[in-house]
């Protein structure tokens, strides 16, 4: 497989404005995210941005960018953009904002598309640790099917434990696409569940396509708000 590795990245965080040049441990967050990306040895790595700051950081790394419209509402539409005229097989993307992910995800979240031609997308998740999260609104929930494929995700409970405690899992933020389909997502349309979950993969059920999900050790800490920040300084600082 022909695989790029994409980290869409812009300034316009709702909840920490600037996020992708926040230092962390003295380099902008974007540098880890791209050296994680690299680490996987996958392929190139490119950044899809539409910031001027955000590119010449990146320039000054080993990967390029692709400068897009700011006007993408989500980070595959400014992939899908990004990835037009490239020759590449399978895109991963990798969220501009997890830069303690561990590059053997990378590589993890690619697998099902050996094994499935037709596969159009796949992700990661693994089993809840804190039984507080289940119903923590901001730990996104997935109940996958017997073919490991997904049938829902929330940030809801589920499933829910009405009699019995089950293992519940939680999603990682990292996406896998098979090109043809990453070109067709942006003109699918937006569903009510996306919209009231606030969750981009569950357009993606809506319109009947599968999502595989490997299921593995993949904890991930992503920095939402300042307050992410400082504790991924804080797990940096004690490796």
């Amino acid at each position: 497989m022909n695989i790029a590795i994409g980290i869409p990245a812009r300034m316009g965080s709702t909840r920490f404005p600037g996020k992708p040049l926040a230092l962390l441990a003295g380099r902008p967050m974007i540098v880890h995210v791209i050296e994680k990306a690299l680490q996987a040895d996958l392929g190139p790595v490119f950044v899809a941005t539409d910031d001027e700051r955000i590119a010449e950081v990146v320039q000054k790394t080993d990967a390029s960018v692709c400068m897009t419209s700011p006007d993408h509402p989500s980070g595959s539409d400014r992939l899908a953009e990004a990835v037009r005229d490239l020759d590449c097989d399978i895109v991963v993307n990798v969220q501009g904002d997890e830069p303690l992910l561990d590059p053997a995800a990378i590589g993890a979240v690619v697998e099902p598309f050996a094994d499935d031609a037709y596969l159009p997308m796949a992700t990661l998740a693994y089993p809840l640790r804190c039984e507080a999260d289940l119903n923590d609104a901001n730990v996104v929930k997935v109940v996958c099917n017997a073919k490991g494929r997904a049938m829902y995700f929330s940030r809801a409970a589920i499933p829910y434990p009405r009699s019995a405690v089950s293992q519940a899992l939680q999603h990682v933020g990292l996406y896998a696409y098979r090109k043809e389909f990453l070109l067709i997502y942006p003109s699918l349309a937006a569903c009510e569940t996306e919209q009231a979950e606030q969750l981009e993969q569950l357009r993606v059920l809506h319109h009947g396509y599968d999502i595989a999900v490997t299921v593995g050790d993949f904890h991930c800490i992503g920095v939402d708000t300042p307050a992410d920040l400082a504790r991924a300084e804080a797990m940096l600082g004690g490796k």
